[in-house]
């Protein structure tokens, strides 16, 4: 959409339900658009009527429901909805909805709405899992792939019942912000099936006693966002996470939870020698307390003299020795290796320049780099920077959120790969 001006004000997206228990979470799906100045139009299967009213759904959208291409005929609704749309997402998807969708039915207005449309396909499964491992729900999913649409893996947790597993529709902010990258036009081709992926996420903790720590402000909001789109690619991925306010697991993702830079270093140097592409996303605590209390120090007693002055010792570089084992073949000399650098210039050198000269000491394949001064990236949904390499090309990572980031460094990694390994 866009003003008088020309200036695009939103996506048109066309929100499809299936019928199935998670539908009610389709609801706030539409509220987490519209906030963002999305126009959306729900089309329901009747399925999904039976879980949550027309009514319910005009009220969020602002836009009649129907479920048949009988009604508004003189519109024809179908096409123009299709036709209109910049997205469309399909939250859930039932397995019953899947297999129609792959078989190509246009028997309600939301397959009709799919078939006609030229536009981004996000689709969003939640079933059971014996349904969603069934051969026929794995076939399907891989011809809606082959359409090239994007099904979104699903989320690892209480089903309805007693159940657990994978098949739960994931949270409605992880399906708005996956739906915004793909109508922003980035992509995310499921290309990496396959392949380990490594990643880490988030602040570290060191210790000063059992109550205090020395941290830094990383929120791992980056991290996770790559951890996700990694998993959206098809890949097996691991995600190390430190200190990450709470953040919901990236669908498809195993989370290992640590809180010290020594606990990072053990657990990606554990799982490293199986990685085809490992990122350091982690923001690790370069020093840590040379010793820790093992009572909390209190104000005014004799321990509390430890607080004013913590004698610091340098803690492993976890990045650099990643590196070195590859040298040292403990790693797949294929393996691809990314850093980060969170930089802040001064009146002699930018950011930039200091980034460049890490990634000249760290040895890895691509650095990551963005100017955090100004109160900038830290705990943001924004991020922004520049991609280097190893062989001296700079590249501008656009602004957008930390998906669309993700989705952009994934895109170099995939570049760096195809170039350097062997045909």
């Amino acid at each position: 959409m866009q003003d008088e001006s020309g200036q695009k004000q939103g996506h048109r997206i066309v929100l499809g339900v299936g019928g199935g228990i998670a539908a009610y979470k389709a609801c706030h799906v539409v509220r987490d658009l519209k906030e963002a100045g999305d126009d959306v139009r729900v089309i329901p299967t009747e399925s999904a009527l039976k879980f949550v009213g027309a009514a319910t759904f005009e009220a969020l959208s602002g836009h009649p429901v129907s479920t048949t291409v009988f009604d508004a005929v003189d519109e024809v609704q179908h096409v123009r909805l299709g036709q209109e749309a910049d997205l469309i997402v399909i939250a859930p998807a039932t397995a019953d909805l899947l297999a129609r969708l792959a078989g190509g039915r246009a028997d309600d207005l939301l397959t009709a709405s799919v078939l006609v449309a030229t536009c981004p396909v996000l689709i969003v499964p939640a079933m059971h899992t014996e349904m969603w491992f069934n051969p026929a729900t794995r076939r399907n999913v891989e011809i809606l792939r082959g359409y090239g649409y994007t099904v979104m893996e699903p989320a690892h947790g209480r089903l309805t019942g007693k159940d657990t597993g994978p098949g739960r529709l994931p949270e409605p902010e992880q399906i708005a912000d996956l739906a915004r990258t793909l109508a922003a036009g980035f992509t995310v081709p499921h290309s990496w099936a396959g392949l380990n992926v490594l990643i880490s996420a988030g602040g570290t903790q060191e210790p000063i006693d059992p109550v205090r720590f020395i941290g830094n402000r990383s929120s791992g909001r980056q991290g996770f966002a790559l951890a996700e789109i990694a998993a959206q690619r098809g890949a097996s991925v691991t995600l190390v996470a430190g200190d990450t306010a709470q953040l919901p697991t990236p669908p498809g993702a195993k989370v290992i939870r640590v809180r010290s830079t020594g606990e990072m270093k053990e657990a990606m140097d554990d799982r490293a020698a199986g990685a085809d592409v490992i990122i350091m996303a982690a923001a690790v605590a370069d020093f840590r307390p040379q010793t820790a209390a093992a009572t909390k120090m209190k104000k005014g007693s004799e321990s509390a003299a430890g607080l004013t002055s913590i004698e610091m010792i340098e803690n492993p570089d976890i990045l650099a020795g990643l590196v070195q084992s590859r040298r040292d073949g403990e790693l797949q000399r294929a393996t691809t290796i990314v850093g980060f650098a969170a930089e802040t210039g001064d009146e002699r050198t930018s950011a930039l320049e200091y980034a460049k000269a890490k990634l000249a000491r760290k040895g890895c394949d691509l650095l990551m780099a963005n100017d955090v001064s100004g109160d900038a990236v830290f705990g943001k949904l924004r991020n922004r920077g520049w991609l280097l390499s190893a062989d001296g090309t700079v590249a501008e990572v656009r602004d957008g959120t930390k998906l669309d980031v993700a989705a952009q460094i994934l895109a170099a990694v995939d570049a760096h790969r195809t170039r350097s390994l062997p045909n």
